[in-house]
């Protein structure tokens, strides 16, 4: 098959400025302040330091400098960012305006509930439309993250088992293809974790699951946490076996979001059984992601946890009658709630882009959402099966995984990885999930247009033909970064967490 050339990205960063602390000049400012026209008065001693060492610039030189500084980062709005089981797809920017609306950027959260009824429609409506789209009695907009929606979700479930009396109950079943967040959270929600194989096919392995859940066994199973579509990208042939199984055996069943954007307008999670499980409204919903948050861990839940979820939740506390042409809504607790995860109502402003995703696409546009992101990826899949080596050969959902490693080269993942950067490209996730060696997770998302995954399909066949004929190109790489490739394992041992002038030193 003939592809297309493909040529590495010249490197821009040559003949850069020098860094800042080079340009730095004795009683150089960047800002000049008036007189002031009121009296002085010293500083507390205990609040001054003698040894900052901060350069001494102009405001030009200051802006320069950390605009490039964000030039040397890769960001979904300059690249492709195929990242696996993170989702890095593009935000729309209306979502963005919406959020910075006067209105609701500027509100307290402490506003009463009569100041901010515009505020608390748009989160009823987004409450409203999440368990639609779920297929789920009720939800709870307050986890401010996905773990924190997955350690919710573990804690409703133990506090609903701990009202009934079956204090035995301590053991979720978790398979071992999940997000290390699973056993992280049942762990931290003080209970046990029993792993669970996979088969050959990528689907849980059903005899191990109903050989953890029979006999006596049963009545110490509190639940299951199990992602669909699974982070293999695979959506298990035996979901409604595992259900059942787990019901039986009189657990409930936790299904981590994550990958909901492989599922809408298609399944529903509470129709095929499920008791609880969060969304990331940044992977299906294009709230941002990155940076360590805002995140969004919105919890979803069967009618039997309703009166488990944490609170506060939006509802209408008056009806519209009269000369009211719309409802009053206000905040209620409910009445078993496992209490607050923040100290206000979640990420608002998370809510409301969420809250504009949903208006703009509506029904219909959300499920072409999920067929294009299913589509984009089996192209994928299928147009690298002959170059690479694919664990699970079949149809997969929003993303797949293949294994970064060949027969007859010592290439890894890691260096197909670091080789993608002088192309331009984001990696994809490596080495996750952890049953795949080498592991090579990619997500395209159903964002990016039919010439940007051929041209990702052309680079990652010649990395293939590289890794065979020219190793040590990718044990080298990358070559066109502001920096090469780093030692990761000192890096994450030894941070370099302030600016100093040393820090050109470090490469």
């Amino acid at each position: 098959m003939k592809t297309a050339t493909i040529e590495a990205t010249t490197n821009q960063y040559d003949g850069l400025e020098p860094l800042i602390y080079e340009l730095s000049a004795a009683g150089r400012i960047g800002v000049n302040l008036p007189e002031p026209d009121v009296p002085l008065s010293d500083l507390p001693a205990d609040l001054l330091r003698d040894d900052l060492n901060l350069p001494e610039v102009s405001e030009n030189e200051v802006v320069r400098h950390f605009v490039r500084l964000s030039q040397f980062n890769h960001a979904i709005d300059t690249g492709f960012y195929p990242l696996g089981s993170c989702t890095m797809k593009y935000n729309p920017k209306i979502n963005e305006d919406a959020a910075r609306l006067t209105g609701f950027a500027h509100l307290h959260p402490l506003t009463d509930v009569e100041g901010a009824q515009g505020a608390l429609a748009l989160m009823y409506q987004l409450q409203e439309w999440l368990a639609e789209i779920s297929g789920f009695a009720g939800v709870s907009l307050t986890p401010a993250a996905g773990a924190q929606g997955e350690f919710a979700g573990i804690l409703m479930i133990r506090k609903y088992h701990v009202d009934r009396g079956d204090t035995q109950r301590t053991k979720i079943l978790v398979p071992d293809s999940a997000h290390g967040t699973n056993p992280a959270t049942v762990t931290m929600a003080g209970m046990q974790v029993i792993e669970l194989p996979s088969d050959k096919e990528g689907n849980v392995d059903l005899e191990a699951l109903r050989e953890a859940c029979a006999g006596e066994k049963a009545a110490s199973i509190a639940g299951m946490m199990i992602t669909v579509p699974s982070t293999l990208g695979l959506f298990d042939r035996n979901i409604l076996p595992i259900v059942q199984t787990v019901h039986d055996a009189g657990g409930l069943m936790y299904m981590d979001g994550a990958n909901m954007n492989a599922l809408m307008g298609v399944v529903k999670p509470g129709e095929l059984g499920f008791d609880v499980m969060h969304y990331n409204l940044h992977k299906t919903f294009s709230t941002p992601h990155g940076g360590g948050g805002p995140g969004s861990g919105v919890i979803g839940v069967a009618q039997r946890l309703m009166d488990y979820r944490p609170g506060p939740i939006v509802d209408i506390i008056e009806e519209a009658a009269g000369d009211h042409d719309a409802p009053l809504y206000g905040w209620t607790q409910p009445p078993k709630t496992i209490g607050r995860l923040k100290a206000f109502h979640g990420n608002y402003g998370m809510h409301v882009r969420a809250y504009a995703y949903i208006r703009v696409y509506g029904g219909t546009g959300l499920n072409d959402v999920t067929r294009h992101a299913v589509l984009n990826a089996n192209y994928l899949r299928a147009r690298l099966k002959d170059h690479y080596k694919l664990p699970y050969p079949r149809i997969c959902g929003h993303e797949f995984v293949m294994e970064g490693r060949f027969a007859d080269s010592d290439v890894r993942a890691l260096d197909i990885s670091k080789r993608l950067m002088d192309y331009g490209i984001h990696p994809p996730t490596n080495y996750f999930p952890l049953i795949v060696p080498e592991a090579l997770l990619i997500e395209p998302t159903e964002t990016e247009t039919k010439q940007t995954l051929d041209r990702f399909v052309d680079v990652m066949i010649s990395i293939a033909g590289e890794a065979r004929e020219n190793p040590d190109i990718l044990h080298d790489a990358p070559h066109n970064t502001p920096v090469r490739r780093l030692d990761e394992v000192k890096a994450a041992k030894q941070l370099v967490l302030c600016c100093a002038p040393l820090m050109k030193q470090v490469d």
